[in-house]
């Protein structure tokens, strides 16, 4: 009987499984290429060993991410009990071949079936804890199904109680295979052994049959919800870009006007636009608000949500997938508001905190494209920086002229390349349009050759022959004007002979470094910080002057979490004699970003909170004097919330911001 209604079950759960799994299947396939997602074997396998495996972005969150790398581990280790049982619904006494009935497979089953369940009682607590209708907003659960999650939870500890219920009765009866190192079993078995053994032979039939039901009807649930992820994750982790899907933007292929035809889209418009790996990235989102948790549109008011944009374009492909939604309609307004897209600086914050790696910044970005070159809708606010730069090569639309005004004043001559770089000459100076045209940033700038000065480094600048790298154009989403912009630079640099290209922006260095060379552009790009850490190790700069304040660095996003600069910075603030460093609370890989990525410094912000405020206070709760960043996007963003800030109070008198290349001249100057 047993045999029988047991096999029934798992046949009927293999198909119904099957089906969803072709559907989901061809879902995914309908999308379009996805250029530079077939990576390295070498590469995908150490991203599952680390990210799937490893569970290393999970293991962030110790306790949370412990009790699923249990849950993981052990619903792994457990699927040889589910071998056994099926296998016991033809002989009792039934071993998983070549690896039989030994003392360690039985103890290994029963610690992660214990480790499961205790997991699952940490998740109910944390649940609990962050509920959505007790935090609201800040809850990283708000807007997940929550009913869903506490369903699963339920259905898998039926699975290991299903299991253990079985097992204890199998003890009883004679038939359990196991030694006492089967510790659990052994132990529930006792309160039923009065019964005798075939009343518990009884009942370990029914529990066993139960056990698979309840495997195989989760399986069934798991490919209708959320929990789906249980599939996809491994497949989204080995297809992702690696070693992140940050940095560079994928291209738009051919934008000249002369190849294009009426048919050509540029951007996601709607899901007949999307690749296959954002239909898969849709797909295995897990709800879990890590994402929504760090964004600090969200943090500050905003209406953009990550986890919530994903959920949204889901729950629309599944819909239009089954008929019941047009798959032709766009996402913009219809699915997305136009203020959640806007919203977003690009930080990576998202991307960086995903356990599965879903690239939102990517999803983000060809939206816009497709607004901004499809749709020509964007903020209104936007059209002045695009013209700036089409017209005058800046967002401010100062020109060329005044590319070196930064010079004045500085005592010695900056030496300007009109050609090739001299060969004595070690680096290219990408001054970069704030570092030359904002009276703040010149600062900056003016310190940096001054440090160059002082260590020996022999540079060299292009002067009016700069341009703006398209940055802000391309993260708005206007790609053919970042291309202009990318083409033209490069053919620049490429005629100077640029091999070393040295910057203080974190933007400038993220484009040279990791998109110009998809354009040409045949050069080592190195940020300043990197350069004055090195200056600062072989004793070329040797600060002696003490500057007694507290200091913490700020992580721009483009610096940190885009191209893992860390380390370098700091050195630079430990250098200086008298400086007291601190960190803020969201430091690192986790920075809060400072409002200015995603093209958003050019944008007003009218919803919520300013992000740079927001940054601001972290710092002075942090008991900082000097907030010390890399990029002078963040030192412009952070300089207006400072003095904001001490204008009402909120920030105590004399905070400053820095770059790091001033507080470090500061202290060889000579007092």
């Amino acid at each position: 009987m047993r045999l029988a209604l047991g096999l029934a079950i798992v046949l009927v759960s293999l198909a119904l499984t099957a089906r969803r799994g072709i559907f989901l299947f061809k879902t995914v396939k309908a999308g379009k290429p996805a250029p530079g997602h077939r990576t390295p074997a070498g590469t995908r396998i150490k991203a599952e060993a680390v990210e799937v495996i490893g569970q290393r972005r999970l293991l962030k969150k110790r306790v949370p991410g412990l009790a699923h790398a249990f849950t993981f581990w052990g619903f792994t280790v457990l699927l040889l009990t589910i071998i056994e049982a099926i296998g016991s619904l033809f002989d009792r006494h039934f071993a998983i071949p070549l690896i039989g009935h030994d003392s360690w497979l039985g103890f290994i089953e029963d610690f992660f079936s214990l480790a499961v369940l205790v997991a699952l009682v940490v998740f109910a607590v944390i649940r609990i804890r962050n509920a959505p209708e007790r935090k609201e907003r800040s809850s990283r659960f708000w807007g997940s199904h929550t009913t869903v999650a506490w369903i699963t939870l339920l259905w898998i500890g039926a699975v290991v109680v299903t299991l253990l219920a079985y097992r204890a009765f199998q003890v009883n009866d004679g038939d359990f295979p196991y030694s006492n190192f089967a510790f659990l079993s052994h132990l529930l078995a006792i309160p039923f052994r009065h019964m005798g053994p075939h009343t518990n032979y009884e009942l370990e039939s029914i529990f066993l049959v139960g056990n698979i039901a309840v495997i195989f009807s989760f399986m069934i649930f798991v490919v209708h919800s959320k929990h789906l992820h249980i599939f996809t994750a491994p497949i989204n982790v080995a297809t992702s870009r690696r070693p992140s899907a940050l940095g560079a933007l994928a291209f738009t292929p051919d934008l000249d006007p002369e190849n294009l035809s009426e048919d050509d889209v540029f951007g996601t418009g709607s899901l007949e636009h999307l690749t296959w790996k954002q239909r898969l990235d849709l797909l295995t989102c897990t709800e879990c608000g890590r994402c929504q948790e760090l964004c600090p549109a969200w943090g500050t008011g905003k209406p953009l949500s990550p986890k919530l944009l994903i959920m949204s374009l889901r729950e629309h492909m599944l819909a239009a997938a089954s008929g019941r939604a047009g798959a032709a309609e766009t996402f913009v307004p219809g699915i997305i508001d136009p203020d959640v897209l806007w919203s977003c600086t690009t930080c990576g914050a998202c991307v960086a905190a995903c356990p599965v790696d879903i690239e939102h910044v990517d999803t983000i970005v060809e939206i816009r494209r497709y607004e901004v070159l499809m749709e020509s809708r964007f903020p209104s606010e936007a059209g002045t920086m695009l013209r700036n730069i089409e017209n005058q090569g800046d967002p401010w639309g100062l020109g060329s002229s005044h590319r070196l005004d930064w010079t004045s004043g500085l005592g010695f001559e900056v030496p300007v390349v009109d050609g090739e770089i001299p060969e004595e000459t070690e680096y290219l100076f990408w001054v970069g349009c704030a570092g030359a045209l904002d009276e703040r940033v010149q600062k900056i700038t003016r310190s940096v050759v001054q440090l160059f000065r002082a260590a020996g480094v022999t540079y060299a600048i292009l002067g009016p022959r700069e341009s703006c790298t398209g940055d802000p154009a391309r993260r708005l989403g206007n790609e053919y004007l970042f291309q202009m912009q990318a083409a033209a630079n490069v053919e620049t640099l490429n005629a100077a002979n640029a091999k070393k290209v040295v910057t203080t922006c974190a933007h400038c260095f993220n484009t040279l470094a990791n998109e110009y060379p998809s354009l040409g552009g045949n050069f080592e790009t190195i940020h300043h910080s990197e350069l004055l850490a090195r200056l600062v190790a072989e004793g070329k700069l040797q600060p002696s002057q003490p500057i007694d304040t507290t200091v913490t660095f700020h992580d721009p996003c483009y610096l940190g979490r885009h191209n893992r600069i860390y380390d370098d910075p700091r050195s630079v603030i430990d250098a200086v004699p008298g400086v007291y460093a601190t960190e803020m609370k969201r430091s690192r890989e986790q920075s809060f970003c400072c409002g200015a990525g995603g093209s958003r410094m050019w944008l007003e912000e009218r919803i919520g909170t300013r992000i740079n405020n927001e940054r601001l206070e972290q710092a002075v709760e942090a008991g900082a004097s000097v907030v010390a960043t890399g990029c002078p996007y963040c030192m412009i963003m952070l300089d207006d919330a400072a003095k904001a800030g001490q204008s009402d109070g909120s920030v105590p008198e004399g905070t400053q911001v820095m770059d790091i290349a001033q507080l470090l001249a500061q202290s060889l100057e000579e007092r």
